[in-house]
């Protein structure tokens, strides 16, 4: 295989690799780093000592990933360059079609917020087997576990995730009208009309460097938005991991992610981000 043959299929396999690394490690930033690692990994291995280039290459950017999740752990980090997890922005369509395609094939915060939960191992046989279809012996190899513990890590992970995380409404149109019916009722001030939005078992969660808030409940989280009305008619728009979000302005200057998960056509979780240094990097700027 030459170096024109390398980039070509580099090329290809590259935006299937990022999407396994964003899963894995919920951020973009890393996600990048593992990436252009095993791409560096790659240019000094002898091509005669690889037998399947994607297999390789899968298994390199899991074990980057691996050993990111078990140093946050032990050290308890966080990137101080991004949030936990990082979400994906579009404020208008993007001509990058990488950034198009991990844009569609995005997961919901929430369940990004649920991933973060789960302890490395489960998180990787998760994500890697009902995401990406890899084989259970294919993640017992890179786990260093038995095909049947690497199922059953799977299953534990899948439980709760359906848990905690229910799948949403599909339905891009459908989970818009809900998210302009909250800003609506936030604008007029009419907390009837918030908490009749709201899923009775709502969740708003407030990202930042520190960690992350909680508010539970309807009324709570309904007079939560009222405190921040002010800031309803600066909201645009926005695709945020795939789903209908929003986000606000202080002039031209994005200042807050929010993030919807509509499920029958309530909104069930709000996951805003709010740091005004990190959330300019993460949102395209409007025409």
């Amino acid at each position: 295989m030459d170096q024109i043959d390398l980039a070509v299929k580099w090329d290809h396999a590259r935006p299937r690799l990022r999407g396994i690394a964003y899963r894995i490690v919920g951020s973009l930033s890393e996600a990048d780093d593992a990436v252009q690692e095993a791409w560096l990994r790659l240019q000094r291995t002898p091509a005669d000592e690889i037998d399947n280039l994607e297999a390789w290459l899968t298994t390199v950017v899991v074990r980057i990933c691996l050993n990111i999740l078990r140093s946050r752990r032990s050290r308890a980090e966080e990137p101080l360059d991004a949030f936990l997890p990082e979400p994906i922005v579009s404020t208008e369509p993007s001509a990058d079609p990488e950034h198009q395609a991990l844009l569609a094939d995005a997961v919901g915060v929430a369940l990004q917020v649920v991933l973060d939960a789960l302890n490395p191992p489960e998180r990787i046989a998760f994500v890697l087997h009902d995401m990406f279809g890899v084989r259970f012996d294919e993640i017992a190899y890179l786990l260093d576990r038995s095909p049947d513990a690497a199922r059953q890590l799977a299953s534990r992970a899948r439980r709760r995730v359906r848990s905690a995380a229910p799948p949403p409404e599909p339905d891009l149109a459908r989970q818009r009208a809900v998210v302009d019916a909250y800003f609506a009722a936030a604008r007029e001030g009419d907390l009837g009309a918030l908490v009749a939005v709201l899923d009775p078992g709502v969740v708003a969660r407030s990202h930042g460097r520190s960690g992350m808030f909680e508010v539970h409940g309807a009324e709570k989280v309904a007079r939560a938005a009222m405190t921040a009305r002010r800031f309803a008619p600066f909201v645009r728009p926005a695709l945020i991991n795939g789903a209908a979000g929003a986000v606000a302005f202080d002039g031209d200057t994005p200042f807050a992610i929010l993030a919807f998960t509509v499920i029958n056509d309530r909104a069930a979780a709000i996951d805003i981000f709010n740091d005004r240094e990190l959330v300019p990097h993460l949102v395209q700027a409007p025409s």
